[in-house]
């Protein structure tokens, strides 16, 4: 077998968790090949890609990256909306092109290797070694081997399951997202503002947005996601694409708009986070360890997170100080499981049970939020002054997850 390159670290898929956790190793000075299916990263520029503004610093990402800035965050239902607004930046829209664009040239700089255009077909074990197969667009095969092979292709979960079947449970869900371009009046209508869309009327058994893109441009993010789960009250639907189109037709009353691009992504979110998460010397980073969290669908600096742990674990086992990824697991677990499983019930209650009326009554409670709490809810998951508002029966639920896994991690 004609294998043309022994690495240290390789490393499917060139998301955020991918790119991160390679352009940690690669800094380190560990030989790295990070390997992506797309030609180019506006083949696969799925996410909505807002985040707190933090994100911007913890991870030392440039202002190319950006899309456009935020201070108010809004919340429309069918029947009330209410805004929240600082005086002060709370976040950014990523260009999520551009943020793997700046991550993968940074692996390169720090002299990884980055393979576009290539997928993983498979790996085994010969002569003591870790073999990968990866094919090129075009049909032709290479072959490579390494010590640390990583698992960051999100949902699919290429790496870590060979078949399907073997997976664990999984709440899914699955969005799709307009990118288009509007006049500057129209623009200056959602500039600086998240606005989330709930209730019957605008996503069944889900939500819908709309977050400025580069103002220079005139472009906004529109946006549709929901759980593919049966609603308690809901017996038919529409198409995600016809709930697009009310979102403009009906909401945003958009007479002229230039269509500049149309993506969307699945998202797996394993019940009770029963990933596989680590087998031998293959380790799974990312949303293939379902660091997505359901009740928003945010991902992209969970993911980073999650990469920077994660490579911190590689670094003991190639170091020989670490012989498997037991405790990148449990850390993992530790940090995420509870609030994970909190926003799972959350999500459950209001995506698939809710009526309009339950919906509207969490907004007019909310009203009386800072724009501080408000982040600290939509961001942080932290929900104890929501409680307050809260029915019994979610109090018990939300109560009863947080009993359990404290009681299982301590």
């Amino acid at each position: 077998m004609n294998i043309i390159n022994d690495f240290n670290i390789v490393v499917i898929g060139a998301g955020p968790a991918g790119c991160q956790c390679a352009r940690i190793l690669a800094k380190l000075g560990y030989k790295i090949l990070l390997v992506e299916q797309h030609k180019t990263f506006e083949k696969n520029d799925f996410s909505s890609a807002a985040t707190p503004q933090e994100t911007i610093k913890n991870f030392n990402l440039p202002e190319t990256v950006v899309g456009s800035y935020w201070q108010k965050i809004s919340i429309v239902t069918t029947n009330i909306n209410h805004t929240w607004t600082s005086q002060k930046t709370l976040g950014a829209v990523l260009n999520f092109a551009k943020l793997r664009e700046f991550l993968a040239g940074e692996v390169e700089a720090y002299k990884g290797k980055v393979w576009m255009g290539c997928r993983y077909i498979r790996h085994f074990q010969e002569d003591g070694k870790t073999i990968v197969e990866i094919r090129r667009f075009g049909g032709e095969k290479i072959v490579v081997s390494t010590e640390v092979l990583v698992d960051a292709t999100g949902y699919a979960r290429a790496v870590m399951y060979e078949k399907k079947s073997s997976q664990p449970e999984f709440l899914a869900g699955v969005g799709i997202e307009y990118l288009i371009e509007v006049e500057p009046r129209e623009y200056d209508k959602y500039a600086n503002n998240l606005i989330f869309l709930l209730g019957h009327k605008w996503m069944p058994k889900g939500y819908s947005w709309i977050f400025p893109m580069e103002a220079e441009k005139q472009r906004l993010k529109i946006g549709v996601a929901r759980c593919n789960l049966e609603h308690k009250q809901i017996v038919e639907t529409k198409s995600m694409r016809w709930y697009l189109e009310l979102l403009i037709q009906d909401y945003m009353k958009l007479e002229k708009y230039k269509l500049i691009d149309i993506h969307g992504s699945t998202m797996k979110y394993s019940v009770g986070l029963k990933d596989i998460y680590y087998q031998d010397n293959v380790i799974a980073i990312g949303d293939a360890v379902s660091s997505i969290n359901i009740l928003g669908g945010e991902g992209i600096r969970h993911g980073m997170t999650n990469a920077e742990i994660a490579s911190k674990y590689i670094q003991k086992y190639l170091q020989k100080r670490l012989y498997n990824f037991r405790p990148y697991q449990k850390e993992i677990q530790r940090r995420y499981a509870i609030k994970w499983n909190i926003c799972e019930q959350m999500a459950r209650k209001k995506y698939i049970q809710d009526s309009d009326e339950s919906i509207d009554r969490v907004v007019k409670y909310l009203k009386s939020f800072t724009v501080e709490d408000m982040m600290n809810i939509l961001f942080e998951y932290n929900f104890q002054k929501l409680y307050k508002g809260l029915g019994k029966y979610i109090q018990r639920k939300l109560k009863l997850v947080w009993q359990q896994f404290s009681n299982f991690f301590n």
